[in-house]
């Protein structure tokens, strides 16, 4: 028994093809054992109270964070270390992500994790800040952002926008699809950035 088992070991290891398919079906069972069932828990899958879809302006500012590669430098996750939940809050979960497509989350620490910076600051000191950081932060090393103050939000891809979100599982009304032209048109990206920022984290402090 011993000789056939090692034999079949053997073999295993001297066919690279072999092993290959071998490595890819027990990684692909592993994740799929851990993966599925988070398809069904409450806690992934239902928005925290609170947690509302983001409306045109947020929307459309968001377009612009991951336009201009915000999430390169700041994550949006909050780990639940004592070391990060003591300088940025409480740490994040699942349910205050259920509508964000993709969800921002990451590790990287370049800035501050800007999960909970809504509320934190006054929309006069993000558009300080947005427009030059060192203005209010002389060791940043974030660039500047000016042309945000002079370009205008694409009012007119909201919509589409919005229906697609609506295809995945993000709750938009035909109203809300309707109008959101209207609640953009004329306003800077600076202004929609903004009103992103000031969306984040504030279902759960």
């Amino acid at each position: 028994m011993s000789d056939k088992n090692s034999f079949n070991h053997e073999k295993i290891e001297t066919h690279s093809f072999l092993m290959v398919v071998l490595i890819v079906l027990v990684i692909a069972i592993g994740g799929l054992v851990e993966i599925v069932p988070l398809f069904f828990q409450k806690s992934t899958t239902q928005p925290l109270q609170g947690v509302v879809p983001l409306n045109a302006l947020q929307l459309a500012g968001r377009d612009v964070y991951v336009r201009e590669g915000c999430y390169n430098c700041h994550s949006q996750m909050i780990r639940p270390f004592r070391s990060e939940t003591l300088r940025y809050g409480h740490y994040s979960v699942a349910g205050e992500f259920v509508y964000d497509h993709p969800f921002q989350w990451g590790s990287k620490r370049t800035g501050p994790d800007l999960h909970r910076v809504g509320g934190k600051y006054s929309d006069d000191w993000h558009q300080t800040h947005l427009i030059n950081p060192r203005d209010l932060v002389p060791e940043s090393n974030m660039p500047a952002y000016p042309w945000l103050e002079k370009n205008l939000v694409d009012a007119d891809a909201l919509p589409n926008h919005l229906k697609a979100l609506r295809t995945v599982g993000v709750p938009y009304t035909d109203e809300e699809i309707a109008k959101a032209s209207n609640e953009v048109r004329g306003k800077t990206e600076l202004t929609a950035l903004i009103a992103y920022l000031q969306s984040l984290g504030r279902a759960l402090k």
